[in-house]
């Protein structure tokens, strides 16, 4: 039998190349170890700290990451890409190259007889209306085909900087458990359990490897951390659910 692998928020791209270089690497040999017993793998966004999806450019660098992907796809192992807010303007590259598919809102699975919530978890649950705001108009097609006017060499550049400056003025919010009731997407994974029943809920986003029980039990949040500093990642056996980190000892699932 199969496993079923959860990933997300490699952020490829920062904060240098030479940095980026080691991760994508880092993402390569997990990729590669998984490949023997992997029946599904799920990327739950921000694969890429930015992306734009040219007509007739590709952005510079990860060949080696998108080949692993090739050989993965030729090897019969489905995969399923989540954008998230950083790599939300990937259109169709991965998809018509690849053959996988992408998704923009979180979707509903039934895994191994298990009910499964994915999705990156950007704009989900209360508060951030800020960010709810610019992703409307980061999702407009007028918005996006003005982009396309700017010349490769000023929209990446100009988007890394500012994804860099995001990442810095917001570092502090990724270092530590808030608490259940501050936590915007278990508050938000409880909301969808008034409505219906879901065994798992599987996002990322937030940077934070999270097991947190739900429903008395019942149901389990979790958020996949990221790989800039955890490596951490969720595999599904059918029977257990765990976060386990890739070449890293130290790493801790939170609460």
């Amino acid at each position: 039998m199969g496993k079923i692998y959860f990933a997300s928020d490699f952020h490829f791209g920062v904060p240098t190349p030479e940095a980026s270089r080691e991760r994508e690497l880092r993402v390569i040999r997990w990729l590669e170890k998984i490949k023997h017993d992997a029946e599904e793998l799920y990327l739950v966004g921000d694969i890429f700290d930015f992306w734009f999806d040219y007509k007739a450019v590709v952005p510079r660098g990860y060949i080696r990451f998108f080949g692993k992907l090739a050989e993965l796809r030729d090897a019969g192992i489905p995969i399923y890409y989540f954008t998230g807010n950083h790599d939300m303007w990937m259109f169709d590259y991965v998809t018509d190259e690849l053959d996988i598919p992408i998704y923009r809102k979180p979707i509903q699975r039934v895994l191994k007889g298990k009910r499964f919530y994915i999705g990156h978890g950007d704009g989900l649950g209360p508060g951030d209306h800020l960010y709810k705001f610019f992703k409307k108009i980061f999702s407009n097609p007028f918005f996006q085909w003005l982009y396309t006017r700017l010349h490769p060499n000023f929209g990446v550049g100009f988007a890394l900087y500012w994804s860099r400056k995001s990442r810095d003025a917001q570092a502090h919010d990724d270092v530590s458990f808030l608490g259940e009731d501050k936590e915007w997407l278990i508050q938000y994974s409880k909301e969808v359990l008034h409505q219906e029943h879901f065994d798992y809920f599987i996002f990322g986003h937030r940077h934070l490897p999270i097991d947190c029980k739900l429903n008395g039990g019942k149901s389990r949040y979790i958020n996949l951390g990221e790989w800039l500093n955890y490596n951490s990642y969720a595999v599904f056996d059918g029977d257990n659910l765990e976060i386990k980190f890739f070449e890293n000892d130290e790493g801790r699932v939170y609460p």
